[in-house]
């Protein structure tokens, strides 16, 4: 379902004024960013599970401030939001705050970030979080420190998402559970970029001798969707037990090297397709409340949801959600 973005009545039409009468100018439509980006999370879970696919789980990643109603850590609970996903993922909690990767997040923001994610957490919702270190101290204090708060953790050696690291040598909390349900996770591998393997088919094979509950993986392979076989293969673990693969998604930027991707785009872009992301070469800030940025990323068969699901995924791993900042950001500057 796309929402239909607030009119703002103009004075001339409550003074009964005809359009005729109207002068010459636009009336600016305000849009709650926040909001919106809570829309389309909802929209994405409701269209995603209506597929004959109750059981697809969805996880947003960052942005948890969205999780209140007011995005204030005392706030109250937006429970429409929180209860249209399955879990909530956030990076950097204990390590790796600002991409500071091996260095402890700060008291004050780590404080910060878990007072949100136990509002999701009392509601029932799992947390993920991604935290980046590569010293075995370290990596084991990050485990620790998330499995005290109650959260699943996985320590990432570099920002860049793109390897199996080497320690410890067997996942955190490892076991040869056959995993079902989200709630069942004990550890999971974020491997979004899959550079560690020059084929679709030797990526597939490194994750498969793996014993993580949970894959956390691109929905591509260099641009080539996986087989059915492959997709099989990596849902099961290295010791025989069953686990749970979920597609990594954008749902905040558009990226050049996704197939929605029209060359022509930098020259005519889209009304919605706006300027590059700082220092993210080849991604696109997008107003993500429009209907033709939400048509590519879900509501038809040739969406990117629709894909992920009729692939045979478990679940939907979505970045982007914390865009809505920048926006909000802009109209700060506006205001003054």
């Amino acid at each position: 379902m796309h929402r239909t973005l607030p009119f703002l009545l103009s004075p001339f039409l409550l003074l009964g004024c005809s359009f005729d009468d109207l002068p010459d100018f636009v009336i600016p439509v305000y849009v709650d960013y926040d909001q919106e980006m809570r829309y389309l999370v909802e929209d994405i879970s409701d269209y995603a599970k209506g597929i004959n696919r109750d059981d697809f789980i969805i996880v947003p990643q960052n942005g948890i401030e969205l999780i209140t109603t007011n995005t204030k850590t005392n706030g109250p609970v937006d429970n429409a939001y929180v209860n249209s996903t399955d879990g909530i993922a956030q990076e950097a909690v204990f390590f790796g705050q600002n991409g500071d990767v091996d260095q402890p997040t700060s008291s004050a923001e780590s404080a910060r970030l878990q007072d949100y994610l136990n509002l999701a957490k009392d509601k029932g919702r799992e947390i993920l979080v991604t935290d980046f270190a590569y010293t075995e101290r370290n990596i084991d204090e990050s485990n620790q420190e998330n499995e005290e708060a109650g959260y699943v953790s996985f320590v990432a050696d570099d920002t860049d998402l793109d390897d199996i690291p080497p320690y410890p040598e067997e996942p955190f909390n490892v076991n040869s559970n056959n995993i079902d349900e989200l709630e069942n996770v004990k550890n999971f591998l974020n491997i979004t970029n899959p550079r560690i393997s020059s084929t679709r088919q030797e990526f597939v094979d490194k994750l498969s001798e793996t014993d993580y509950d949970l894959l956390v993986i691109d929905f591509f392979f260099n641009g080539e969707e996986y087989t059915e076989e492959q997709i099989e293969q990596l849902k099961v673990k290295n010791n025989g037990g069953r686990r749970l693969l979920i597609a990594y998604i954008n749902i905040g930027e558009a990226q050049d090297s996704r197939y929605y991707w029209d060359p022509s785009w930098p020259t005519n872009p889209p009304s919605w397709l706006l300027e590059e992301v700082p220092g993210e070469s080849g991604n696109y800030y997008v107003e993500y409340w429009k209907e033709g940025w939400q048509n590519i990323i879900y509501g038809n068969n040739d969406s990117y949801i629709y894909k992920i699901v009729d692939a045979g995924f478990d679940g939907a791993y979505m970045d982007g959600i914390d865009v809505y900042d920048y926006f909000d950001s802009l109209d700060t500057e506006e205001g003054n």
